[in-house]
Parts: C-alpha cells; structure tokens; sequence
C-alpha cells in the first residue's frame, strides 16, 4: 500500500448531542434554525441572539435583515478552521470600535467554539447605553445564544479532518475497505489502475494515522 498525502482540513460534525469536555473545541451543527430562544434586554434595546456554523453566516445575515426590518444592528463574529490555522472575523455593524464585535467574539473564544457564529441582532430601545454597557450586552446575548443552542443540542465536539490518497492492490481493495469502515473513515472517491485502486479516504486524523501505521 502506498500513501499519497494531501494537505487538506474540513470538519466533521457529530451527530449526536453536546457532551462537556474540558479542553475540547466544540462546533454547531449545519443547517441551524435562526429562531432564536436568546434574548437579552437592557434599558428598552433588545439583543436576539443567534448561533450557527460558520459556513452559514453570509446566508444567515441576509434572512435576519430581512426578518428583522425594524433592527438597527446586526453584529457578528466567527471562528473557523481554515489552511492549518483558526481564522476570526467580527463586525460592529455601526456600533463604536470594539463594543460589539470583539466581544461576541471573546464568546467563542471563551467556549472553545471551531466552525462557529453568532449574530446578534439589536432593536434600539431609545437610551444609549455607553460602551461599557454594549460590551456587556452584546456580551450576555452571545453567552445566551451558545447557551441556547447546548440546550437544542447543535453544539457537538469538534474534530480535525484530512484526507489521504492510498494506492492498494486490487488483492488488498476488500480487507482495506474492512479497515476504513472499522475506524470510522469513508472513501470519498476512487481511481482504477492496472496495478491497483487509488482510494481517497477522508475522516479524523487520528483515525488516517491509525490506518497509515499498519502498513
């Protein structure tokens, strides 16, 4: 068997509900509902909470724009694995500098969320409420919104994800099918030679590791 490597990260998300684990990164499930259970009310303005993987956020923005025409803020922030590394984006979408955005993203950072947004949504309630008083508003609505979605059970364990490219011979094809299957790994594509079959496996690291080291 030979193993051609391919630089290549994704995510995987569970399908099962949310289990505490120190020290784990956690990511929200795809296809997330923007009814929101999250909201958080100080001095009249209303904060809607709202959390969802990362790849939805775009989407996401333009549904709640639509949905909430009266809003006056629409502020964000995501966490998301990307070439090796964790990228991070936020908006204050008009609020002052740093009141808004970094903030909810702190959230995430907080909770070890990977693949994760929020967006809070703000009905402006007549009484300006001073930066400090943002920071802890948009605050508490990101908290409610992470909190919201634990209960729903869309926030799961998040796992690092590769793929791997492996030639086998066609005497090997049937027992290395056994072997993907057994540590939870899928063939994603395949490639006929005349000497072999070129096996693209996709799956968690650990699992690829696993396979790679029995060869």
């Amino acid at each position: 068997m030979q193993t051609i490597d391919k630089d290549s990260s994704s995510t995987i998300l569970e399908s099962q509900s949310y289990k505490q684990q120190a020290q784990s990164k956690k990511s929200c499930r795809e296809q997330t509902s923007l009814a929101s259970n999250a909201v958080y009310e100080c001095k009249g303005s209303k904060f809607l909470g709202f959390a969802l993987h990362s790849s939805e956020l775009d989407s996401a923005l333009g549904a709640l724009r639509a949905a909430h025409p009266k809003a006056v803020h629409f502020v964000y922030a995501l966490r998301a694995y990307q070439g090796g590394q964790v990228v991070e984006r936020s908006s204050d979408d008009g609020e002052p500098k740093g009141s808004s955005g970094v903030p909810v993203l702190n959230v995430l950072r907080g909770w070890e969320m990977i693949e994760c947004g929020i967006v809070v949504v703000r009905y402006f309630g007549g009484v300006k409420l001073g930066v400090g008083g943002l920071v802890r508003a948009y605050t508490q609505a990101a908290k409610l919104a992470l909190e919201s979605a634990k209960d729903l059970g869309v926030i799961v364990p998040y796992i690092k994800c590769g793929e791997r490219a492996v030639c086998v011979g066609y005497g090997e094809l049937r027992a290395m099918h056994y072997r993907i299957k057994k540590l939870g790994l899928r063939v994603c594509g395949e490639e006929f030679e005349a000497n072999g079959v070129i096996l693209h496996i996709q799956g968690d690291m650990e699992a690829l590791q696993k396979l790679e080291s029995r060869f």
